[in-house]
């Protein structure tokens, strides 16, 4: 598995669906995918919402980024993202 940091944009229809039912949807999807929610944040600035995700590959973060806009209505920017210690491994002898 790996992480990926989800970061959402309300469109105005998804602003007026905001509901805990609505959070248990996406829990949902996000597991249908393969995945597994680490955690959620509603931002203030440049974005409005952040998940970071677990999820087999890229390809699954691929489908899962689209489905949740489709499902909610809020567009991603979905990213990957290593812990500093693997980036550390992964740069010795770079």
């Amino acid at each position: 598995m790996a992480t990926y940091l989800m970061f959402g944009k309300y469109s105005h229809g998804a602003i007026e669906g905001i509901s805990a039912e609505r959070t248990d949807k996406a829990t949902a999807l996000i597991r249908k995918h393969g995945g597994e929610p680490k955690a959620g944040y509603a931002l203030l600035g440049e974005n409005d919402l952040l998940l970071i995700v677990d999820l087999p590959d890229t390809e699954q973060a691929m489908k899962t980024s689209i489905a949740l806009t489709k499902l909610l209505g809020i567009s991603f920017t979905t990213l990957p993202a290593v812990t500093v210690e693997d980036f550390d491994k992964m740069m010795e002898g770079v």
